[in-house]
């Protein structure tokens, strides 16, 4: 069958990128996109998926190669001639100005104008209106996108690409932050997308969700196209072996908890944010050695005011925080650290790594003061750089060597760099906020059998998430935070279901006794 007869809207041949440090991030890559069709492209961190979107959107400029589009080559100099050739990239972190309406966002840069001078603010939100209208998407375009919800700050981002013409359509991550019902609705919108001609680029770890909407899938590993597959003729665990070259666990079976004791003690917690809302309102729980905790829950639900809390990045809070019975309200952060406690930040690049440091560097900013690694005087630089070495062979670090800038790696290699800082202080409390977000099915395994062996071991795991497959794999006991308060806790995990915890999510339902929370 010719490309003419399968209507190829896109072709990327032979592509080959190459970084000014040596790293190959795209050797020989071909892929080639149907016109109404949602095609997957899935891989390791690491594996080439970013940089081949980036020269796609015209981020990046390939070394070799040649882009086809509707048959015709054509070269991408930068994201304005990407969007100008109907080509649009929704990101994973949303590009939308919260202080906005939803109007003013999607016409932002393109906006209507009276006389050539003044915006048009009238026909900019009857523009709006139209294309929403238009796509099925109920959205107030009047409202400010700081007070919508997160699934349809997602919905915008669509809205706003596909009002610059956006025929082919680049989602990263779509779904990572989105409720269960939340992603069935994208899946809908994405679905109509598809049926009216839209071809859209789904890039994604989570295998169940490729095989729910995807018709194609292009695999990647090790900056090479281990070929594209047709969805429904190919499992999750085929998937997984071609991103990683082994065979992958996707689930866990996991021995019973042996709680040992309350190592984190939470009494009537109240945290406000900057501009005095309260995130957080009256929270107490326990959490005991030897379980895993999971905390579930729309972003933005006080989630990430909860966590700064306990770790000392905020102590603007009313109430008390006990670590191994000890009050944290006036301990710095490397007091807390002191009392065993490891932190997976939920941004990895703001507050986990330093990314203009090496890998090294970053490994032992929170070590550097242990009397195994420093004398009276001077480092052990010998000793330091041989455990870096360990770390990176440990945690299956993609680098050249130690000494690489962290801000050089990929995502996941540095969430891993990241996580093996923490886990290699021998940790009693573990408080993980989001630790496999973005990294890839391999990654995540790691990660997620680590934190089992760390709560076999007697530890206790806080694990804030959004990946509800992983709430549900790994905890003892799961809440739900709903507008800062627990709306349900749960001592049986493996008798909810999904679509039931994301009724909790959504403030759909709400426990009004709790059972398991306190200890006491």
């Amino acid at each position: 069958m010719t490309c003419l007869e399968k209507n190829i809207v896109l072709q990327m041949n032979h592509i080959m990128k190459i970084y000014s440090n040596g790293v190959v991030a795209n050797e020989d890559v071909s892929i080639e996109l149907e016109k109404g069709e949602i095609h997957a492209l899935l891989g390791e961190n690491g594996a080439g998926k970013s940089t081949l979107m980036k020269v796609l959107f015209g981020i990046e400029s390939p070394d070799e190669g040649q882009i086809l589009l509707n048959g015709q080559e054509t070269s991408i100099r930068s994201p304005q001639d990407a969007i100008s050739k109907g080509i649009g990239m929704v990101h994973q972190h949303f590009m939308l100005v919260p202080s906005l309406t939803v109007a003013e966002n999607i016409i932002l840069g393109v906006e209507p104008r009276k006389k050539g001078v003044f915006i048009d603010m009238e026909k900019a939100v009857s523009a709006a209106e139209e294309i929403a209208q238009k796509y099925n998407f109920d959205i107030d375009v009047r409202t400010k996108v700081e007070e919508i919800p997160v699934g349809i700050k997602q919905k915008v981002e669509i809205l706003k690409a596909l009002y610059r013409g956006a025929d082919i359509l680049i989602l990263d991550e779509p779904t990572a932050v989105l409720t269960p019902q939340e992603t069935d609705e994208l899946f809908v919108q994405l679905e109509k997308l598809r049926d009216n001609g839209h071809t859209i680029i789904f890039i994604s770890h989570k295998l169940d969700e490729i095989k729910k909407i995807c018709n194609r899938a292009t695999i990647m590993r090790s900056g090479r196209s281990m070929g594209t597959y047709e969805v429904k003729d190919i499992s999750t665990e085929d998937m997984s072996r071609l991103m990683v070259g082994r065979d992958v666990v996707l689930t866990f079976e996991k021995e019973e908890a042996k709680p040992a004791g309350v190592i984190l003690k939470v009494r009537d917690l109240s945290v406000r944010n900057a501009q005095g809302v309260l995130k957080v309102d009256n929270l107490s729980f326990d959490l005991q050695g030897g379980e895993i905790l999971g905390i579930a829950g729309v972003e933005g639900n006080g989630q990430s005011e909860l966590i700064n809390s306990l770790t000392g990045l905020n102590k603007s809070y009313q109430g008390r925080i006990f670590v191994k019975e000890t009050d944290i309200e006036k301990s710095s952060i490397k007091e807390i650290r002191d009392l065993s406690v490891a932190h997976i930040p939920e941004d990895r690049m703001t507050s986990g790594c330093a990314g203009n440091l090496n890998i090294l560097e970053n490994l032992f900013s929170n070590q550097y003061t242990d009397p195994e690694y420093s004398g009276k005087m001077l480092l052990k630089v010998k000793r330091i750089q041989a455990r870096s070495v360990e770390l990176i062979k440990e945690y299956l670090i993609k680098c050249r060597s130690f000494r690489q800038n962290v801000g050089m790696l990929s995502g996941g290699n540095i969430q891993k760099v990241i996580v093996a800082r923490e886990f290699s202080t021998g940790p009693g409390l573990i408080i993980a906020n989001q630790p496999t977000r973005g990294v890839d099915v391999g990654a995540a395994e790691f990660i997620r059998k680590r934190l089992l062996a760390f709560r076999d071991a007697g530890c206790a795991v806080l694990l804030v998430s959004a990946d509800l497959n992983e709430v549900f794999s790994l905890s003892d006991r799961l809440a739900v935070m709903y507008k800062g308060k627990f709306s349900g806790v749960f001592t049986n995990v493996a008798d909810v279901t999904e679509e039931e915890l994301g009724q909790y999510m959504l403030g759909l339902k709400h426990q009004e006794e709790q059972e398991g929370v306190i200890y006491e």
